[in-house]
């Protein structure tokens, strides 16, 4: 929440010139269109953060509705950050408009088993899909930072041109945006087969470890159902 504020105050107020994200007559520039897109992004994200605080300490009678009221809470960020990377203000026919749209796939993950989540909220399998498609997210991110803002790694026949303010890339020729695009058709393949391997591998050793140890609990547990939940498993290793 601390990260998500600050950043939301850079995008709207440390980063204009003027420390304002409006003009004088109160209208929102084209230039700072993508900072506002961002900061809403990241509102909605504190939103869910906040709430998920307040139904964890709260601890209300109804934990399945409050988990199942959490899970929407996330599901409607996860669906603002699809919305927005979607109809984003910046160029989808470029570089970085492929590397936006194979993003939205990973948040189409997200969002979906967000949503399985309300009706499967005691399934592991959801959970870790879930939790691996955030990650994935993150990792994506990472080579986005790397490949959009590193000159030496842009793709052949593409270069940076600065337009209303923002650094973006372009192509010389149709053949060169069409290699570009077919790199980061690679390099999004290659990232899942690397991250599958390393969710299933951690899954393993954790597995090894812990093996039937490890057991999955709701954090919106209420201790009378954690209670009924011991005494029931008691009963099946007793018989």
């Amino acid at each position: 929440m601390v990260s998500l504020s600050i950043i939301t105050v850079r995008q709207l107020f440390i980063g204009p010139k003027r420390h304002n994200p409006f003009d004088p007559d109160g209208t929102i520039p084209s230039s700072h269109l993508r900072s506002v897109e961002h900061s809403i992004l990241f509102i909605s994200f504190i939103v869910y953060a906040v709430f998920a605080i307040v139904f964890d300490r709260a601890r209300p009678r109804a934990a399945a509705t409050a988990k199942a009221l959490a899970f929407l809470a996330l599901a409607a960020a996860f669906a603002q950050q699809w919305f927005i990377f979607y109809f984003h203000s910046t160029d989808h026919v470029g570089v970085e408009g492929q590397y936006h749209l194979l993003y939205q796939l990973v948040i189409f993950v997200s969002l979906i088993t967000t949503l399985m989540g309300i009706a499967m909220p005691k399934s592991f399998l959801v959970s870790f899909v879930r939790s691996s498609s955030i990650a994935c997210q993150g990792a994506w991110l990472i080579v986005m930072g790397f490949m959009l803002f590193t000159p030496s790694l842009l793709p052949k026949g593409c270069f940076f041109y600065v337009e209303k303010k923002h650094q973006l890339i372009r192509c010389s020729s149709e053949e060169a945006l069409h290699r570009a695009k077919s790199l980061i058709n690679i390099e999004f393949s290659l990232l899942l087969v690397v991250f599958t391997i390393f969710i299933m591998t951690f899954y393993v050793v954790l597995d090894g470890v812990y093996g039937e140890k490890a057991e999955y609990y709701s954090i919106l547990t209420t201790k009378d159902d954690q209670i009924k939940e011991d005494h029931k498993n008691s009963k099946i290793l007793n018989r």
